[in-house]
Formats: C-alpha cells, sequence, structure tokens
C-alpha cells in the first residue's frame, strides 16, 4: 500500500474509488438488461450504444486522474460530466428502443417512467458545478446515485421473465 492509498480512504488496491465500480456498472447492467429486450435494433440505436460504450470507456481514466490529484476540485467535475454524459448516452438509447419498439412494447413497460433515471441525471447536474466549490460534496452526490442503484431495478427481468413463460 503506497502513501498516497493511505491518505484517501476512498481507495482500494488498485488506485479507483470504490464508488466507480457501482457507478459505472449501473449504466452496464441497466444497457445489458435492456439489450436482452429488443427484438431488433436499427442505425440509430447501435450509434446510441456505441456513444453510451464511449462515455463508460472514459470512466477508468477520469477515475485515475481524480484519484492521482486528491480529489481535485476540476478532476472530481470532469468525472461528474463523464457519468452524468453516460446517463445521457443510457437515457438517449432507452428512448430510442421505446420509439423503435412502441409504447406498449416489453422495454416501455419494464422502462416505465424511469424515475430513478431522471433522478440521477438531476443529481449528476447538480454535483458538477458543486464540485468546484467542494469537491467532497460532489463525491457524496456520486455516492448517493450508486447507492440508490444497490437497490436493484428489477423491472426489465421481471417483463423478460414473463415473456420467457
Amino acid at each position: 500500500m503506497t502513501a498516497q492509498n493511505r491518505k484517501i480512504p476512498f481507495y482500494i488496491s488498485n488506485n479507483q474509488p470504490i464508488y466507480r465500480r457501482n457507478v459505472s456498472c449501473r449504466e452496464s447492467l441497466c444497457r445489458s438488461l435492456l439489450l436482452q429486450a429488443v427484438r431488433h435494433v436499427s442505425g440509430q440505436v447501435l450509434w446510441a450504444n456505441l456513444h453510451l460504450l464511449f462515455w463508460l470507456s472514459l470512466t477508468p481514466f477520469v477515475t485515475a486522474w481524480m484519484g492521482e490529484n486528491g480529489f481535485a476540485p476540476v478532476p472530481v467535475a470532469l468525472y461528474g460530466v463523464v457519468l452524468f454524459c453516460s446517463a445521457i448516452a443510457y437515457y438517449i438509447l432507452s428512448r430510442l428502443l421505446i420509439a423503435q419498439h412502441g409504447r406498449n412494447s416489453e422495454i416501455a413497460l419494464a422502462l416505465g417512467r424511469d424515475f430513478k433515471g431522471k433522478v440521477s441525471l438531476a443529481i449528476y447536474a447538480s454535483a458538477i458545478p458543486l464540485a468546484l466549490v467542494e469537491a467532497w460534496i460532489a463525491c457524496g452526490l456520486y455516492l448517493l446515485v450508486a447507492v440508490m442503484w444497490l437497490i436493484p431495478d428489477r423491472r426489465i427481468e421481471i417483463v423478460l421473465a414473463e415473456r420467457d413463460e
């Protein structure tokens, strides 16, 4: 364990904050479940999926930068920008899939109003400017989103199980 790891309690052995895994895994897991319910895709859906994957691929880089700089305001804000853009990309993907499959489709029923997704976007949007004032408040808000998504959203799984019966 290096001296840097002892200074910041959020660190684990591979220099990535603990909550980073939960936040980026949320979009990945939701994307995987969402795509299981898809019957067909279009070019727009493929581009939206690539858009989401692009933002998810940036997460390790901004996480490392944030950790290497001791949770300084600018890296924490940029981390929030990547999380916010990932959430927007997921929202775009889900809306495109609903538009393609119809409002009464399994995907539309499974996503419903997507309250947690919209609340996550609002929290990320408020945390970005807060990071420039007090980085730990922003980190707390990012952690709040991760904790919010620890309670699994079973709507997609339920719809998939009903379809398979």
